[in-house]
């Protein structure tokens, strides 16, 4: 996933941005049960940093071709380091360690539990108003975690460690998220991006070669087909999109492919990897459905509509 941005409203939606939207939302979908597939072969951490090397390594050169401005100056530096610590660092770091302990789909439904942070930290820390959204977001994503854990505790292999390395990782995301809107970026996001991946990089091989042991690098065909699908589709292609076209798409449309993240997860976990849902991940899937719905999708609007552009 990347930082956490707001679309733009009152836009009209162009079929290329929607098909844009479409791609990113089947890549960060289908991701979920790809790391599942990878760990079959290796660490977590050392899988971490490998991926996200490549991928922002290409990033790098991609933009700097492009003519992006890409290094930082002065006080962009530490920007980098206080953006990119909770938003990057820990969310990837914590995320891994969940798809480890966790069925795939499961995990990506915990952890697209962030947008529900978000506003409950604002509202309980930065003085924002509680409403009825919120509210009942706060009660759909209890009754989810409330589920999965029940499920993982009475299942001899269950791990319910998992869920509170997803929703670190989701606590994590928020704060970023939220620490990225009440900061003024001079950098290009693009910038920012690729240099907080390169400061997370840095601790992933530091933490790996502290805590895991040195991969083989004797991988099965499929196992190296998921690790390019990490390193150029999830850290790759699916940002180039995204800075591209479909941040700027309208809030409600943006709402609606972070809903169908982790069903997509969910389903191609079945396909990916064999997992098969439980029917309290289906419910649980309907209550984050449902409370993302409540936090992001915007207010209906009364009177008269305004005239969209062209």
């Amino acid at each position: 996933m990347p930082p956490g941005h707001q679309g733009a409203g009152g836009r009209v939606i162009r079929r290329r941005q929607l098909l844009a939207l479409v791609a990113i939302t089947l890549m960060w979908g289908f991701n979920w049960p790809m790391m599942k597939y990878s760990l079959r072969e290796m660490s977590p951490l050392y899988f971490r940093a490998l991926t996200m090397t490549a991928g922002a390594t290409w990033l790098f050169v991609f933009y700097r071709v492009r003519g992006v401005r890409m290094l930082p100056q002065g006080d962009e530096w530490g920007t980098v380091v206080k953006l990119g610590l909770p938003n990057m660092l820990g969310w990837h770091t914590a995320a891994i360690l969940g798809v480890k302990e966790l069925a795939s789909g499961r995990a990506a439904i915990l952890g697209f539990t962030m947008p529900i942070w978000t506003v409950l930290i604002g509202t309980l820390f930065l003085g924002e108003k509680l409403t009825a959204r919120i509210a009942v977001a706060v009660v759909a994503v209890a009754a989810a975690i409330g589920l999965l854990i029940s499920h993982e505790v009475v299942t001899l292999s269950g791990r319910p460690a998992g869920i509170l390395w997803m929703e670190l990782a989701a606590l994590l995301w928020a704060i970023g998220t939220i620490l990225m809107r009440r900061t003024r970026i001079t950098l290009p996001v693009e910038a920012l991006t690729v240099w907080m991946m390169v400061l997370t990089c840095l601790c992933l091989w530091t933490f790996a070669f502290a805590m895991e042991p040195w991969p083989s690098w004797q991988f099965s065909g499929p196992m190296w087909g998921s690790l390019a699908y990490g390193a150029f589709i999830n850290y790759g292609f699916s940002q180039i999109i995204w800075f591209g076209m479909a941040r700027d798409l309208p809030p409600a449309t943006s709402a609606m492919s972070i809903m169908a993240v982790p069903l997509i997860g969910t389903l191609g976990a079945t396909v990916i990897v064999g997992e098969w849902p439980h029917w309290e991940d289906y419910v649980a899937m309907v209550f984050v459905m449902a409370a993302i719905a409540a936090v992001l999708l915007p207010k209906r609007q009364t009177g008269k509509p305004s005239q969209p552009t062209a």
